[in-house]
């Protein structure tokens, strides 16, 4: 009985650190792991970080940054960008695919990208006019949705 009651302590006592270690805990820009710092430099020069936060979810942990024009930068696990939003500032062009920025510049010749996601891939764009669009690997629309 003695053997059954130390297990269900010991369970219950790591169940509650892993809960407690988990969630969103604010981070210093210089605490920023330099790959995410650098990614920002680069793609968004004339922006600093207003804040940022590090997600912490059981095993894994990414970052998610904002800037003073309130563009909001998700990145993943290995410290990549996976999903970039902003509604104030146009896309940085040298982040979308060029087969979707051909696709967009083609067929929307003044609506900028204010919203692009990578998933798995295939990649989510949302337009200026709330237009969504969302394309395989190879950059080819698969789905339009407003």
């Amino acid at each position: 009985m003695k053997l059954s009651t130390i297990l269900q302590f010991t369970m219950i006592s790591i169940t509650m650190m892993l809960i407690t270690s988990c969630g969103d805990k604010p981070v210093q820009p210089s605490q920023l792991p330099p790959e995410v710092q650098n990614f920002v430099k680069q793609y968004f020069p004339n922006q600093a970080i207003s804040f940022a936060q590090k997600d912490l979810d059981w095993f894994w942990y990414k970052y998610d940054v904002t800037l003073a024009d309130g563009t909001h930068i998700d990145f993943d696990t290995d410290n990549v960008w996976d999903k970039i939003e902003s509604k104030t500032s146009p896309m940085p062009s040298a982040l979308i695919p060029a087969n979707i920025a051909t696709y967009v510049n083609t067929n929307f010749p003044s609506i900028s990208i204010v919203k692009i996601d990578k998933e798995h891939g295939n990649y989510e764009v949302e337009l200026a006019n709330d237009l969504e669009l969302k394309f395989n690997e190879q950059g080819t629309l698969m789905e339009m949705d407003d």
